[in-house]
């Protein structure tokens, strides 16, 4: 599914630069649920970047669901995020004019789909995150886990083969994030697989791998025994 081998990121800093990612090797493989941790400047958010390719690595190999990820035009890029990749966000990035149906829709008028058909998939989809009664409200009328909510039937309505989540209960009491997680986890049951960034142990003891980055270099990647919500 992914597969990443001696990855190196750098930033230019003035005269100076900034090694971000130190040769990073990691494989994921379909249907795994994986969490990735480390504290701020640890590397996180560059790998995740790299991976959802909104950046490029400067060397080493990224292969993603048989395809090389490697000197896209922005064009290429976005084509590859939208036919691999589902992102869901901490502060959830829904658009506030447009309603839950109308969310979820979006990334299906950029894959081509007719009206009817992208609201036949958006409500679907919708209604598989138990949110079909709410399909014509908007987000300032949703609760944040409701939101969230939205998000993944936005990121799974485009069929991704990966879903990428930065944070996403970060934003969320205790109790809706335990409920979020159970529902990711249910995803994840169906066969999805699901890369998790998290600052927060009791979510990644939910998962069934942790990897944990430092300076850049991955310290720890361990399968564990998931705690079922």
């Amino acid at each position: 599914m992914l597969k990443i081998n001696k990855l190196h990121k750098s930033y230019k800093m003035g005269d100076s630069s900034l090694h971000v990612l130190k040769g990073i090797d990691l494989n994921i493989e379909k249907g795994e649920m994986v969490a990735i941790m480390g504290s701020s400047g640890s590397g996180k958010s560059t790998l995740l970047n790299i991976i959802g390719i909104l950046d490029e690595h400067d060397e080493g190999e990224y292969t993603l669901d048989g395809v090389e990820i490697k000197n896209l035009n922005e064009k290429k890029a976005a084509q590859y995020r939208n036919k691999f990749l589902g992102f869901v966000f901490q502060s959830f990035n829904l658009i506030n004019f447009k309603n839950a149906l109308e969310n979820v829709a979006l990334p299906l008028y950029y894959q081509g789909l007719g009206r009817k058909k992208r609201q036949e998939k958006a409500l679907f989809h919708l209604d598989k995150v138990g949110l079909k009664n709410w399909a014509k409200h908007l987000p300032n009328e949703l609760s944040g886990g409701q939101k969230q909510r939205v998000a993944i039937a936005r990121a799974l309505a485009a069929e991704p083969k990966l879903l990428l989540a930065d944070e996403p209960t970060g934003a969320l009491d205790s109790a809706t994030s335990v409920e979020l997680m159970q529902f990711l986890q249910q995803l994840n049951d169906e066969g999805r697989t699901l890369l998790i960034v998290t600052h927060e142990t009791d979510i990644a003891n939910m998962c069934k791998r942790i990897i944990k980055l430092k300076d850049g270099i991955i310290m720890q990647d361990k399968n564990i025994k998931q705690v079922r919500c």
